[in-house]
């Protein structure tokens, strides 16, 4: 008995060094070759301002590097995050990293560099992930500011949607549980409003009539001059996590689509009609659980707009804020806020027992 125990005890050695050794022999090939792995140092797959021959507006620029993997917040910092200005001064600033989204973001001090200049961002190889892999190597981008460049003017008023929480366009607005629109709800060129009952509105429905018409109008006069705005500083794909002053962003075609994980800061700074524009090449998403668009400092719902190409989908319990004027279709899902507009050009709206919180029109 006691040979036939002693036997059993290396037999389970054995087997425990073979999975030990399988696991290892596991982590270091997918180390080779999956850049989320234990042992694959950390790259930056994208970042912004990001064309260099293209100059960006000195005012409320963005600097961020977006990571391939989670890092070490502790290591993302103004040592490992620098921006340099003609002989390589140093520009002072702020180092931030939301850990939902893998972005590192320079905030200069003051909100704004320096007019006609070139700067260089630079991520050191101090810069770790969660598992201690530096970069491999450093890692540098260039960017120029333009000219001084002037405020932008708010886009033309909303004229006849603006008493409308909710317009589409075709081929139906619909809604499924207890909604509630504290404004008009409509469509054109389109006829059909469903889910109301259960459903509730504070205003009139105006289905595919002359009110919801002129309103479709004054939709298009609107969502281009917003997407005409000049200016505009270039976002990261997801703003998660970010405070920004009053401007114009935009995405581009390098990077279409924009994302909103975690909590956006808008901050008025005290000026109850600073404006946002923010104009989307493709799609605008929120993610699901909690994600916010948080107002401050007089920000107000009314002078926030996105303009966006595509489609809009605001995820399930998001608190969103502004008017969202899309070129196509706008999805609210289970329980996302909107404290603002939803206005659809070409296509429908859907609603899932969503609070639709109009602002008042100036």
């Amino acid at each position: 008995m006691r040979k036939l125990t002693v036997r059993m005890m290396w037999v389970m050695a054995f087997l425990m060094i073979g999975f030990v050794a399988g696991c290892g022999d596991e982590g270091r090939n997918s180390g080779a070759g999956n850049p989320v792995a234990p042992l694959t140092p950390p790259t930056v797959v994208s970042f912004t301002p990001p064309d260099p021959a293209t100059p960006v507006c000195p005012n409320n620029v963005i600097i961020a590097a977006t990571f391939s993997k989670p890092m070490n917040p502790v290591t993302i910092n103004m040592s490992t995050f620098l921006v340099t200005g003609p002989n390589a001064a140093s520009v002072t600033g702020q180092v931030s990293y939301v850990t939902a989204t893998n972005v590192a973001t320079f905030t200069p001090a003051g909100g704004n560099l320096a007019p006609s200049t070139t700067f260089t961002a630079t991520i050191t190889t101090g810069a770790m992930d969660e598992f201690g892999n530096s970069l491999a190597a450093n890692f540098s981008w260039t960017f120029t500011t333009s000219a001084a460049c002037t405020p932008p003017p708010p886009p033309s008023p909303l004229g006849a949607a603006c008493s409308f929480g909710i317009l589409g366009a075709t081929p139906v607005v619909s809604s499924v549980g207890p909604t509630i629109v504290t404004g008009d709800v409509g469509i054109s060129p389109g006829a059909s409003i469903t889910g109301f009952p259960p459903g509730t509105i504070t205003g009139a429905f105006h289905a595919a009539d002359s009110i919801a018409a002129t309103a479709q109008g004054d939709l298009t006069t609107a969502f281009n001059n917003a997407a005409g705005a000049a200016g505009g500083a270039v976002l990261p794909a997801d703003i998660g996590g970010l405070t920004l002053p009053a401007g114009v962003y935009k995405t581009t075609s390098a990077q279409p689509s924009l994302g909103i994980t975690g909590i956006l800061t808008l901050d008025g700074g005290g000026n109850p009609n600073a404006t946002w524009i923010f104009q989307i090449v493709s799609t605008l998403t929120t993610a699901s659980t909690n994600s916010q668009v948080n107002l401050i400092n007089s920000a107000a719902a009314h002078n926030v707009f996105w303009e966006v190409g595509s489609s809009a989908t605001l995820g399930t319990s998001t608190t969103f804020a502004g008017t969202i004027m899309a070129q196509d279709s706008i999805t609210l899902t289970t329980g996302a806020t909107l404290n603002g507009r939803a206005l659809a050009r070409t296509g429908a709206v859907a609603l899932d027992s969503n609070p639709v919180n109009v602002p008042p029109c100036p």
